[in-house]
């Protein structure tokens, strides 16, 4: 089973950026697409972006789109999401996941505030 680990978050002013990273343990991550989801407080869980196995195909939330870039390293296990422009409204815990599947790390928390 694969297990995730999340980093990169923290605390970010209205418009920065931040690029959060997911690394991923066992062999099926390369053969395997990947989401990144996030939790408001208060809120359910919010799907944000997918990637492909590959890498090639790539969805993002309307909310999200031309802010956050999905990628991902197979090589070295490891996914990552760029998030720039950020906005107050994106203050949430991030997760990675497989595809279709619940998130099963800690997460990572962003917050963006002044």
């Amino acid at each position: 089973q694969v297990q995730f680990v999340e980093s990169g978050g923290g605390l970010v002013q209205p418009g920065g950026s931040l690029r959060l990273s997911c690394a991923a343990s066992g062999r099926t991550f390369s053969a395997s697409a990947m989401s990144w989801v996030r939790q408001a407080p208060g809120k359910g869980l919010e799907w944000v972006s997918d990637i492909s196995s590959g890498g090639v195909v790539k969805y993002y939330a309307d909310s999200v789109k031309g802010r956050f870039t999905i990628s991902r390293d197979n090589a070295k296990n490891t996914l990552y999401l760029q998030m720039n422009s950020l906005k107050p409204e994106d203050t949430a815990v991030y997760y990675c996941a497989q595809k279709s599947r619940a998130p099963s790390g800690q997460g990572t928390q962003v917050t963006v505030s002044s």
